[in-house]
């Protein structure tokens, strides 16, 4: 692919970049025989589909092998109206995978195949053409870091780039114990703090961050105000079935309860979360709205399958308001 940026199109609402790897979904466990949809996951692309379908311009600019896998991830996420020019190919390395069974009633276990994937190659300058082609908003997780010290290197530079350019830098924590353990996570992520504009956590994830510079234990409220004092401006907390809360630096505290819908799979949930929540900075939505959007895509995940399959169009937003059992006709 070009390395030349599109200078004729608008700089993107979101870049995103990260591992989008080939998924294998069991509706039990695994064994032989077994039956298993075929798809495409990824916390980065899950949030740049979710804010594709609600008619923001998403990019995604990770890497993908010269495969078959790799040729479907860019499909489908083109497919899903992600702007993926930027993306890469390394013919060198294999698209990486991952296997979601589902052990017992509501117990999953995801097995990955990430080591020395494509994904894993990424470095700076990967990301130097999305990167000069411009954003609003630059969303990054922790699982990026967690794939090595290339994937490390180019998130700690896209923050700077797009602190310095004056983007919206968005964190996503999102720590996978499998991919490392919470005090490297801690000491990789204590640096970008000071570009980050939105922390997004579960309310188990603030030790992982603060645990890099605090030995002591602390609670939720001690936890945020230690990230606003390194220079977050607002932290935003998921709480699952509880709904969502968010502090700001200027001492701005809202909450929201979560949507009460059927539980058929909550992997995802938190991508879709990010998502909504994006879509309310990028839509200038105050505080409450943008937890109340978060909320409702996280809403939508967790009462559908798949990890983003099931997120809403913008005129679907308001269906999780209706009754119970309501048909549309």
């Amino acid at each position: 692919m070009s390395d030349t940026p599109d200078t004729t199109r608008a700089a993107a609402d979101v870049l995103t970049f990260g591992e989008t790897m080939l998924a294998a979904q069991l509706p039990g466990p695994l064994a032989v025989g077994a039956e298993a949809r075929t798809t495409i996951a990824g916390a980065e692309s899950n949030v740049a589909i979710g804010l594709a379908r609600l008619g923001h311009r998403a990019a995604w600019a990770g890497l993908v092998g010269d495969d078959e896998p790799g040729r479907l991830i860019l499909r489908t996420l083109r497919g899903e109206g992600v702007e993926t020019s930027h993306a890469g190919v390394r013919p060198e390395a294999p698209t990486g995978g991952m296997l979601r069974e589902r052990r017992v009633a509501d117990l999953v276990r995801v097995h990955y195949w990430r080591r020395h994937s494509a994904a894993s190659l990424l470095a700076p300058a990967d990301l130097a053409p999305a990167l000069d082609a411009g954003a609003r908003t630059l969303h990054l997780t922790g699982i990026t870091c967690a794939l090595g010290p290339g994937p490390l290197e180019a998130v700690r530079e896209a923050a700077a780039h797009a602190h310095a350019h004056g983007w919206t830098v968005v964190l996503d924590v999102n720590h996978r114990q499998r991919l490392w353990t919470a005090e490297d996570a801690g000491k990789a992520l204590l640096p970008l703090l000071e570009h980050v504009t939105v922390l997004i956590a579960s309310d188990d994830e603030l030790p992982v961050v603060t645990g890099a510079f605090t030995e002591q234990p602390q609670g939720e409220d001690a936890a945020v105000d230690a990230l606003l004092a390194a220079g977050v401006r607002e932290v935003v907390v998921k709480r699952g079935g509880e709904g969502a809360a968010l502090r700001g630096r200027d001492g701005s505290r809202h909450a929201v309860p979560a949507l009460r819908v059927p539980v058929r799979d909550t992997v995802g949930a938190g991508d879709a979360f990010c998502a909504g929540y994006l879509s309310g900075l990028l839509d200038g939505l105050s505080p409450d709205g943008r937890l109340e959007r978060a909320n409702t895509l996280g809403a939508f995940a967790v009462a559908s399958d798949g990890d983003w399959e099931g997120l809403p169009r913008r005129d679907e937003l308001g269906l999780l308001a209706a009754a119970p059992g309501t048909t549309f006709r």
